[in-house]
């Protein structure tokens, strides 16, 4: 646990670890932690947000020769496939999972319960949404899957999603990553992207509470 907190503080200088010691092959890599991160369900805490933003970064920079077109192609392509994924579990298998079986032991019910009433919410909108929330984005194709949600519903969601995800997390990783005062900084600047995203999950915590407060005291 404490070398992925380090991982995700300074992903910027294990990025450019990999990047001399494999060369192209990081292509790879990287797609493989942004799939492996909603279509394996029980992994949630991987890096996404901030490791778009730091990709990009080092694209932006010509020393390192990575293509900012090649991450975005597959950027693109990861989170579209693992929580196409993710949704063929949750349909097989979201309705009768236990606590003790395998599934069980890593998906909490209380990351169930947070992902349901975010659906009831928003509605198909929150397969696009739950792409810009950690863990959310992890859970939600599950419980799509095991909703009965059509396929191509959660799909043209689940697109729009990732485009917008990717856009945003490329573009501000390859026009500002390079910033003097952001490359001093960069843990501080990691943590705020982690802040940002966790927001809307907060804001929701915070009206449950406030809700739950202006309840009458029943006799």
């Amino acid at each position: 646990m404490s070398f992925l907190i380090d991982f995700v503080l300074h992903v910027d200088n294990h990025l450019v670890s990999l990047v001399n010691t494999f060369g192209d092959w990081t292509y790879l890599f990287l797609f493989l932690i942004i799939f492996v991160e909603t279509g394996a369900v029980i992994l949630p805490f991987l890096p996404g947000d901030s490791l778009l933003f730091a990709a990009c970064a080092l694209a932006a920079n010509s020393q390192y020769h990575l293509n900012i077109w090649i991450f975005a192609f597959l950027f693109l392509l990861a989170p579209l496939l693992g929580d196409s994924l993710n949704f063929m579990i949750g349909k097989r298998v979201g309705k009768t999972i236990k606590p003790d079986s395998f599934l069980g032991r890593f998906i909490k019910e209380e990351d169930l319960e947070k992902t349901r009433a975010f659906f009831e919410k928003h509605g198909g909108m929150a397969i696009s949404l739950a792409r810009f929330m950690p863990i959310i984005r992890t859970m939600s194709p599950f419980v799509a899957g095991s909703s009965g949600m059509p396929f191509r519903h959660f799909f043209r969601y689940c697109l729009i999603g990732a485009v917008a995800w990717m856009t945003l997390c490329c573009g501000a990783g390859y026009f500002f990553g390079n910033f003097p005062i952001v490359k001093q900084h960069f843990s501080l600047v990691v943590i705020g992207i982690i802040l940002v995203s966790l927001i809307p999950a907060l804001i929701g915590v915070l009206h449950k509470f406030i809700k739950g407060n202006k309840q009458p005291d029943k006799d």
